[in-house]
C-alpha cells in the first residue's frame, strides 16, 4: 500500500520543477523579444526621420543590430539550458536526491549584464 504523504511531495516537487522550467521559458521569450525590438528600433527611427522629411541623415544602425542578435541568441541559449536543467532536476527527483546549482542563474545574469553594458555604451555613443 502506498503512503500518500510520501507521494504528494514527490508530485509537488515535479510540478515545481515544471513551473521553474516554464518561468525560464518566459524569461527567454522576453529576452528574445527585447532583442528583436533593439534590432528594429534603429530601422524605425530612420523610417520616421525619412517620413517626417528630416534634412539631417540619421546615423546607421551601429551596434544595435549586433546587440539585438546577441539578445535573441541569448534567449535561445536560455531555452536550451533550461531544458537540460529541467531534465537533470527531474532525474534527481526520481532518484530521491536534489543538488542545488545556481550556475545557470549566474550565467544568465552575467550574460544579460554584459549585453546591458553593451547597450549602455551604444546609447552613450549615439546621443
Amino acid at each position: 500500500m502506498k503512503n500518500e504523504d510520501t507521494e504528494k511531495p514527490r508530485v509537488a516537487d515535479h510540478l515545481a520543477n515544471e513551473r521553474t522550467f516554464l518561468a525560464w521559458i518566459r524569461t527567454s521569450i522576453g529576452v528574445m523579444g527585447f532583442g528583436f525590438v533593439v534590432v528594429k528600433f534603429s530601422l524605425f527611427t530612420r523610417e520616421i526621420s525619412a517620413a517626417l522629411g528630416a534634412r539631417q541623415k540619421m546615423p546607421e544602425a551601429g551596434y544595435s543590430h549586433l546587440i539585438g542578435i546577441m539578445l535573441v541568441a541569448l534567449g535561445g541559449l536560455i531555452i536550451v539550458f533550461s531544458y537540460f536543467r529541467y531534465l537533470t532536476t527531474q532525474k534527481q527527483l526520481d532518484r530521491g536526491v536534489y543538488y542545488h546549482s545556481d550556475f545557470f542563474a549566474k550565467l544568465t545574469t552575467l550574460s544579460i549584464f554584459i549585453v546591458c553594458i553593451a547597450l549602455l555604451v551604444y546609447l552613450l555613443e549615439t546621443r
